[in-house]
């Protein structure tokens, strides 16, 4: 009888790469339990989850699995054999071809008694029912795991050679291999290493060899025999708790793309403060936390008012009473860190922006789009034209894009590209430049991922604004438009971007006039189309999935996004009146009207004409065209004021006298006159009902 325990398997190996480590130790755990479960050696009920608990260090690789079964349970199999036609001679006796087919499955003695006899379709048929035994734990693991190494996320294969000669292949070289099923050890293989039961500890922390008496004491027994914290999560919180403990009263930085890098480092982490010095805070402090950060991957604490401290944390992954040294030695590297941002820094203030901005000829923005020089008379041009729509100052506008691309030949953003746009602030202000430029330069850039921030001032907002549809219009217009998930230029983001800030700081721009005048700007480069009429559904497109994450259902979106609007900045209110419109208990019976209406104009013919009040000869069509009018200037005048909401409910009053239009008046009139007038009168409340959204969308 099948009995289920704790597998363990571990792959000891030499440093693999950080950055990679989440993802191998994930791929590593998912892929073994999914061929485990593949070969039905969990035992687990139907719908129930596997349990198994993933672990990665810098030096391993290993899951623990619960619930594994030593032997599969055995399976029926219900087999279809041959057709009865060919299985049987004319005297019904079984056929060559039948023999020889149970022959290979290994039933050679079979009496055909034994076969069940049935319908396969059109085609009656002979069936085999006979039980196959499970596969065991050492058969089924070995190829699980085959398999598991083999559709590892390897970006970079090592080719390295055993000391039996063997060449192997695999992302790291591999020591030893951990197998265990409770306390028994699995005898397989991977990458030419033998399973058992021992395995190393911390590098420098540990008693050498370690051997695992059981699964489950895999976690316990390396944290306490061999100074190695396996679980990833456990460890990352580790690192977290120590850097809030020494940074005290202040504040630790530690975005999570920094602590995830870390913890891929260290087995055992031990954080330690360390200090720089005081001279070098005269550098811009996103300078002195990006090289630290990235170059050293160091903590860097600041005040309550986000003021850079001198004290800095490291994780290390010795433990010591003594870490003198350590600290020595990484106080030492971030001096020269620093040193070289400094002189970067000292070097660049040297050169104005204004002095820098020639020299964008000579950089290639895109090879049928001309250099950055271009780019930046495009930005300046549109910034100028953008900025008296959104009300503000045009030359201020423009000087901040005509800066904007500056920092690019810095040497600090030549070190670190992602200062671009911050540099340009601290150096505008350094050349005396406006307050107002100086924000231009650093936020035109955003927002620059989803979720960020929007620029803060109105010329940081025209310049953005500008360095986006410039990008759409010029990338798309040489026919680098996103393909499938392929996006090089990023123009998602870009879109989406643009959208958000017209849409969240209500800027009256007219998406069209927008398009026109971006390409407008390209009128010298005849590699380029007109992309207008594609990059205006490609913003539509885009709206749709912006809007539904501000939780409007696809009813709503839809009535108005049909309309094909071009002031964006109008959609939500448009949206909200939408959404109180079919709160009201006439919206039901008006929405289905609509809809009769579009398709009966549909179907028409005929040219819609001025409707002529001599032909409205029954009393309903009177009623409705005498309230049509008293309604039209009401709803109107709404329009006009951006009260959206105020002009779809005057619609409402509309209900009986549409209603007994329709219980009363024949449309299609075998009266030629009468009919057009009919349907012009029907085009006319129809422009009324759809002046806000097409509300035949709303119908569920």
């Amino acid at each position: 009888m099948s009995q289920s325990y704790t597998l363990l398997v571990e792959l000891l190996t030499e440093e693999l790469p950080p950055k990679a480590l989440a993802s191998l130790s994930q791929a590593f755990s998912n892929c073994l339990v999914e061929q485990l479960a593949t070969r039905e050696l969990l035992d687990i009920s139907v719908g129930e989850l596997p349990s198994f608990e993933p672990f990665g260090t810098p030096r391993r690789l290993a899951v623990a699995i619960h619930n594994v079964r030593t032997v599969a349970p055995q399976r029926q199999v219900h087999k279809k054999v041959l057709p009865v036609s060919i299985a049987l001679q004319e005297n019904g006796r079984p056929s060559v071809h039948l023999i020889k087919r149970l022959a290979a499955l290994g039933f050679p003695k079979i009496p055909i008694t034994r076969l069940d006899r049935m319908m396969d379709g059109k085609i009656e048929s002979f069936f085999l029912k006979y039980t196959t035994p499970g596969i065991t734990l050492e058969n089924g693991l070995q190829s699980a795991l085959d398999e598991t190494l083999a559709r590892l996320p390897v970006y970079k294969i090592l080719t390295y050679q055993r000391p039996d000669g063997e060449s192997v292949r695999f992302i790291r070289p591999i020591h030893r291999l951990v197998v265990l099923h409770a306390n028994r050890i699995i005898p397989i293989t991977a990458l030419g290493i033998n399973a058992n039961s021992i395995t190393l500890g911390h590098r420098f922390l540990s008693e050498g060899h370690i051997a695992i008496l059981h699964a489950d004491s895999y976690k316990y027994t390396l944290k306490h025999r061999g100074r190695v914290i396996v679980s990833m999560q456990e460890r990352k919180e580790a690192i977290r708790i120590q850097l809030l403990e020494l940074a005290g009263l202040d504040h630790v930085l530690m975005p999570e793309s920094l602590l995830n890098e870390v913890n891929a480092l260290v087995e055992w982490p031990s954080v330690y403060e360390c200090h720089f010095d005081q001279a070098f805070l005269q550098v811009p402090q996103e300078c002195l936390i990006l090289t630290m950060q990235t170059n050293q991957k160091y903590f860097v604490l600041t005040d309550a008012f986000g003021k850079l401290r001198t004290r800095f944390l490291v994780v290390s992954n010795l433990q010591t009473d003594t870490p003198r040294q350590i600290v020595l030695g990484n106080e030492r590297v971030v001096r020269s860190r620093l040193t070289d941002a400094k002189f970067f820094f000292e070097q660049d203030k040297k050169k104005t922006l204004e002095q820098r901005v020639p020299m964008l000829a000579n950089v290639v923005y895109h090879h049928k789009l001309g250099s950055q020089l271009q780019r930046v008379e495009r930005l300046e041009a549109l910034s100028t034209l953008i900025a008296p729509i959104i009300g503000v100052d045009a030359r201020l506008a423009a000087r901040a894009a005509h800066l904007a691309k500056a920092d690019l030949l810095t040497d600090m953003v030549s070190e670190f590209p992602e200062l671009q746009g911050t540099m340009g602030a601290y150096y505008a202000r350094y050349n005396g430049e406006s307050e107002d430029v100086a924000i231009g330069c650093l936020e035109h850039y955003r927002p620059r991922f989803s979720g960020d921030e929007l620029p803060s001032t109105g010329i940081s907002t025209a310049v953005a604004v500008a360095d986006k549809i410039e990008m759409l219009v010029g990338i798309w217009g040489i026919g680098l438009q996103p393909t499938g998930e392929k996006d090089p230029y990023a123009l998602r983001r870009h879109a989406l971007g643009l959208l958000r800030i017209i849409l969240e700081k209500q800027l009256p721009i007219d998406l069209m006039d927008l398009l026109r005048n971006a390409y407008a700007q390209f009128s010298g480069q005849t590699q380029i189309t007109d992309p207008t009429s594609a990059l205006y559904d490609f913003f539509i497109d885009r709206l749709r999935s912006l809007l539904r994450e501000y939780r409007y259902n696809t009813e709503e979106i839809e009535s108005v996004l049909s309309q094909n609007p071009t002031r964006i900045d109008t959609i939500t209110s448009r949206l909200d009146a939408v959404c109180e419109f079919s709160k009201l208990s006439e919206a039901a019976f008006l929405v289905t009207a609509n809809k009769r209406i579009k398709n009966i104009l549909k179907r028409s013919n005929g040219t819609l004409r001025d409707i002529e009040t001599t032909l409205l000869v029954e009393v309903s069509e009177r009623t409705l065209f005498e309230l049509l009018q008293n309604v039209t200037p009401t709803v109107q005048g709404r329009l006009r004021s951006y009260d959206y909401t105020g002009a779809l409910l005057s619609l409402a009053s509309m209900h009986d006298a549409v209603d007994l239009f329709f219980n009363n008046v024949i449309v299609n009139s075998d009266n030629v006159a009468l009919r057009e007038n009919r349907l012009s009168l029907l085009a006319k409340l129809y422009e009324q009902m759809n002046c806000v959204a097409d509300i035949s969308k709303l119908e569920k």
